[in-house]
């Protein structure tokens, strides 16, 4: 912040004086009149006119104007707008990060484990909130709402920062109302079945999807969500049909899918690790393009059967509009060293999320992307006459 004090090519003969402050931030000019005032109001009183005449005195007064005027810049820099200080202190408290889905679920999972990461860097902790509910809509509306200060961070998947947005009529405009931060990475869907689920593999799947039209159940985290729409290309690609049952959030249908209440899942891989570790649930492919470096026995859909069926989920940080913009630069300068770490680095393979390309982790990068993603998704889920209740 920079203080400017413009005045007449003589300052001795001058009748009037324009005072202003520029906070460089924000770009604001405005009439320094009034701290003037509160500066000296013990000497000049609150009187207009008493300002005024005093103030021309300290004009004829000669060198005197000199002294006058050093103080008086010396007093502007000190009653500066409070909001360049705070910026440069930020974070001075906990930081709120909020999750749009229940507790140990991916984006759950991923939240903590870059919450953690953040902490040593910015020198205080990230306290996570859970709050789900219709495909992660009401906790990004939370985050919309939030103060933009720095201290409410929205972290949230493709599902919920773009596939929602072509699904439902929402209270808030996904791209002008967060600003973006950066775009952490993607991961693969799994599809995984009950453990006594009657096939073995995805051509097993397949077949008895075939076999029994609408005899199936798959969960998923919220109508329109990313494992909803790669249910419906799973059953546009081999002509199958089977029944979506609706959850708030991965971790309710996991509970689920391990009781037998569910017959199958079609989620991002991280959600189902201990799963596999404990070999509780069947996997059938992943929907990537190479194996999971974790789960390397796993073949992918295009290996086991269904060509070319690609599908993942990304995940990205935001900040509610209006943030300042050296809080975001902050945050995005963390997060790039906290992806560049190699814990994280190896953490990620373990969970099957590839960090994006230092060249994407820009704010600009990640609104180009979600905006991208939005012209790619938002014609299938017209097309796809997808019924929210």
């Amino acid at each position: 912040m920079c203080v400017q004090v413009t005045l007449p090519a003589s300052i001795y003969a001058a009748k009037q004086h324009v005072l202003t402050y520029y906070m460089q931030r924000d770009g604001i000019v405005k009439s320094a009149e009034g701290l003037i005032r509160q500066v000296f109001a013990d000497e000049w009183g609150s009187s207009s006119d008493a300002f005024h005449a005093r103030l021309r005195r300290k004009s004829d007064s000669g060198g005197s104007m000199r002294k006058w005027l050093t103080g008086l810049a010396a007093a502007l820099v000190v009653l500066a707008p409070a909001g360049a200080a705070n910026a440069q202190a930020w974070p001075s408290r906990p930081i709120n990060m909020i999750v749009p889905f229940p507790a140990g679920g991916a984006t759950d999972t991923l939240a903590r484990f870059l919450a953690e990461q953040m902490r040593p860097i910015l020198g205080q902790p990230i306290v996570i909130e859970n709050v789900a509910g219709a495909a992660g809509t009401i906790g990004v509306g939370r985050a919309v709402r939030s103060v933009a200060d720095g201290y409410a961070l929205s972290i949230g998947t493709s599902t919920t920062h773009m596939l929602t947005g072509g699904l439902y009529n929402l209270q808030f405009d996904l791209f002008r109302d967060l600003e973006p931060v950066i775009l952490i990475g993607a991961e693969p869907l799994l599809i995984i079945g009950r453990k006594n689920f009657p096939a073995d593999d995805l051509k097993g799947l397949i077949a008895y999807l075939k076999a029994n039209p609408d005899g199936a159940s798959v969960g998923i985290a919220g109508i329109g969500a990313t494992g909803h729409l790669t249910g419906i290309s799973l059953q546009k690609e081999t002509g199958t049909k089977f029944t979506f049952v609706p959850y708030r959030g991965n971790g309710p249908a996991m509970q689920d899918l391990l009781s037998g209440q569910i017959d199958f899942m079609i989620e991002p891989s991280s959600n189902f690790r201990s799963m596999l570790g404990a070999r509780s649930a069947k996997p059938f492919a992943i929907t990537g393009k190479t194996r999971l470096k974790s789960s390397p026995d796993i073949p992918t859909a295009d290996e086991a059967g269904l060509p070319g069926f690609f599908v993942s989920l990304w995940y990205g940080l935001w900040v509610p509009k209006d943030t300042p913009k050296d809080i975001i630069a902050k945050l995005n300068a963390t997060m790039v060293q906290v992806l560049a770490s190699a814990p994280v680095k190896q953490r990620f393979d373990e969970l099957g999320i590839k960090i994006s390309p230092l060249q994407q982790q820009s704010p600009d990068a990640l609104r180009a992307f979600q905006q991208a993603e939005a012209e790619r998704w938002w014609p299938i889920i017209k097309a796809s006459n997808i019924k929210v209740e």
